[in-house]
């Protein structure tokens, strides 16, 4: 997730626990007469502009992601959920290739644009250019590789976003801002389907006006928050070995590093497994047809708003306040666990849109402090962009295996509500996972 990252004057001394903080590009002097909750003038457009950027690419997923197990329905009835998940597992493989690779290469870009500016733009055309594509995909087949395009594109501009972050953000302003981020994220995962709802006549069109709403978002954060030229700057040279450990941090060395990845990975993966596979439980667990879930299912999302804006508003403010992490961590999984189990109390539209709700808000509260903790974890200052690529495969991850374990669930067992009690455990192993790092509160 980063693009613009102002390179900035020379990093500060480490503090005495925690990795190193990235420098702020605004002058030390400037940020010492600033008031504890003021963002300096030099990043007000940052924050006010980055929740927009951070939705873009959580549209193209959802997208993607609503319009292919619709697009499957048609091509294949008999086998959804087997060719759902390998094109989810494909295109999470694309992303997983992404982020890191391209942290890697944008570490160690020099040009008149900035270090992220030109990997951003890249991957927002290729994305952009892969959703156009796959309004027009004849088969599984094809559909499959636009996924993995669109995967591929986005989260190659994604990552360098994500090194925004670390690279300008102060930390006692990063609560703040990854609440906004955070906001985007999860408004843009739930606008996306709801948007995409409305051309479900006519799929090629819906693709379309969606890949221009996201472009226009990321050209239009690129020319108003823009990188200065760091053609003069020092580089890493690029390296064969430099290339392998992009997907690489020893956890024997960095365990604040490897807990933070953990519990990343399965509360993603417990969010993905339910939302990934939410079009057929409303077919086969609740028994409504093709046509009604199609509807209904954006409308939850929808019904979740307010309950996602309150717990992401509070969260990531409140954990800046107190100056901890890992108790809102803790509550964020205790909600996804308790929503998870809804729909096997109450299976009913009612219950479903009660169960979206909650977990979209526990979700929701740990969006909000997720990259605040992370950046706090990363092991090196001049490797923030790989790094970032490596937590962010735990957020890809579960795209490839979340579509495998829930069908293998679903298999095993012989019914989607056996999804439903893993999810809740496996959110509380996420939230567990928070409780070993050392350096976050």
């Amino acid at each position: 997730m980063s693009v613009h990252a102002d390179p900035g004057p020379a990093y500060d001394p480490p503090p005495a626990t925690g990795p190193t903080p990235a420098a702020d590009p605004t002058p030390a002097a400037d940020r010492a007469v600033e008031p504890g909750g003021k963002v300096p003038p030099e990043l007000r457009r940052l924050f006010r502009t980055a929740p927009f950027v951070a939705a873009a690419a959580p549209v193209a997923y959802a997208v993607s992601t609503y319009y292919a197990a619709i697009q499957v329905e048609h091509l294949a009835p008999d086998a959804k959920a087997s060719n759902l998940a390998v094109i989810n597992a494909l295109g999470a493989v694309a992303a997983m290739l992404a982020q890191p690779i391209v942290g890697v290469l944008s570490d160690r870009t020099r040009t008149r644009y900035g270090a992220r500016r030109p990997w951003m733009l890249g991957g927002a055309l290729i994305g952009s250019a892969a959703l156009l594509t796959a309004g027009l995909a004849p088969g599984v087949a094809a559909l499959t590789v636009c996924v993995m395009l669109v995967q591929f594109g986005f989260n190659a501009s994604q990552g360098p976003f994500s090194a925004l972050l670390p690279d300008r953000v102060p930390e006692r302003l990063r609560g703040r801002y990854s609440t906004g981020v955070g906001l985007g994220v999860l408004l843009g995962s739930v606008a996306g389907p709801a948007v995409g709802s409305l051309f479900t006549d006519d799929l090629p069109l819906g693709y379309a006006v969606l890949a221009g709403v996201v472009l226009l978002a990321i050209v239009l954060f690129v020319v108003l928050v823009p990188d200065r030229d760091n053609r003069g700057e020092p580089r890493q040279p690029f390296s064969l070995r430099a290339f392998l450990a992009a997907f690489w941090v020893n956890p024997v060395r960095h365990p604040d590093f490897f807990w933070g990845f953990a519990g990343r990975l399965l509360l993603f993966g417990g969010y993905a497994m339910l939302s990934t596979y939410q079009l057929y439980l409303a077919q086969d667990y609740l028994g409504l047809t093709l046509d009604e879930a199609t509807r209904t299912v954006p409308l939850l999302g929808l019904a979740a708003l307010p309950g996602i804006i309150v717990a992401t508003a509070v969260a990531g403010p409140l954990s800046d306040r107190i100056g901890r992490r890992k108790p809102v961590v803790l509550a964020a999984g205790l909600l996804i666990t308790s929503g998870a189990v809804i729909p096997l109390l109450l299976p009913s539209v009612a219950g479903l849109a009660l169960s979206t709700l909650v977990v979209a808000s526990g979700f929701g509260a740990f969006i909000a402090v997720d990259q605040a903790l992370m950046s706090s974890v990363l092991p090196n200052p001049d490797d923030f962009g790989k790094d970032l690529g490596v937590l962010n495969l735990a957020a890809t991850l579960p795209n490839t295996l979340a579509p495998v374990v829930a069908a293998g669930v679903v298999h095993l067992f012989g019914s989607y509500a056996a999804l439903y009690p893993v999810v809740g455990v496996i959110a509380l192993l996420g939230a567990l996972s928070v409780l070993p790092i050392r350096s976050v509160r």
